[in-house]
């Protein structure tokens, strides 16, 4: 019964540790911030793209196939013909999770730039700036009033 408990207390004391709610936060905003690259490689990039390509806004339906079934008539969409057994070679969708990963990437880059250049600027502004004098010890302190109680003693 002692180890279970010493078990449990060993991962209380990790779970709630400083860098363990850091990571935690960290996931939790960069699961945010990927959703922002998504919407902005969706909404904003890839139609641009697409009028470039040729007017095709949605490059999930762009793909290649390699089989179809020999009866198939239906529409001509990639969960369709997934669904109805064709072999498909699905570019688009591939595409736009290339450019998501690129811009995620960059991004990531310039932030992790812009924290080591103000790491540096901290570090240079620390060493720039003079040191403190180390405090005076007490028993410094000390004789240094009784010299003064003594020299406001003495009469000339």
């Amino acid at each position: 019964m002692g180890a279970t408990k010493r078990f449990f207390a060993e991962f209380r004391e990790f779970a709630v540790k400083g860098n363990m709610m850091d990571l935690a936060i960290g996931v939790i905003i960069g699961a945010a911030f990927g959703k922002i690259i998504d919407s902005l490689v969706k909404d904003v990039i890839m139609p641009i793209v697409s009028v470039i390509l040729g007017g095709r806004v949605d490059f999930s339906n762009m793909f290649w196939v390699l089989k179809a079934p020999a009866d198939y008539g239906g529409p001509r969409t990639y969960a369709d013909m997934t669904k109805a057994g064709a072999v498909l070679l699905g570019w688009g969708n591939f595409i736009t999770i290339f450019v998501n990963f690129v811009l995620l990437a960059l991004v990531v880059f310039c932030l992790v730039k812009a924290a080591n250049v103000a790491r540096q600027r901290i570090i240079k502004e620390e060493a720039a700036a003079p040191a403190a004098p180390p405090p005076t010890p007490d028993d410094v302190l000390v004789l240094r009033e009784i010299r003064d109680l003594l020299k406001s003693d003495r009469r000339p």
